[in-house]
């Protein structure tokens, strides 16, 4: 059986026509949303890897720093502090403001 397409309406074909056309614009504006929601998650997933790798490292940098600080604190030098508060510090000169006296680190 063969179908004539001269027997339909010109209104009917109009109008099937216009259904395909919108089936295409929604068809391409579902793959356009699709495709920003994967970019933005994609995006978001980087973000938060990026976030976390560099808030993983501040964190380690100061669980270091502060081991280093406990482990200096704990550090004696022969000859140079007398006790806690010693009397007597032997300073370095330093170019502008005359000396320093060396510092022992303790805890923080």
């Amino acid at each position: 059986m063969q179908f004539d397409l001269s027997a339909v309406e010109t209104a009917t074909m109009v109008f099937f026509g216009t259904l395909v056309v919108a089936l295409v614009i929604t068809v391409f504006m579902a793959t356009a949303a699709f495709s920003a929601l994967v970019l933005v998650g994609v995006g978001r997933l980087a973000w938060v890897i990026a976030a976390s790798t560099l808030l993983g490292l501040v964190h380690g940098i100061n669980h270091l720093w502060d081991r280093l600080v406990h482990h200096a604190a704990t550090v004696e030098f022969p000859g140079e502090l007398r006790g806690d508060f010693g009397t007597d510090f032997h300073g370095q000169p330093a170019p502008s403001t005359g000396t320093y006296p060396r510092v022992a680190l303790r805890d923080s």
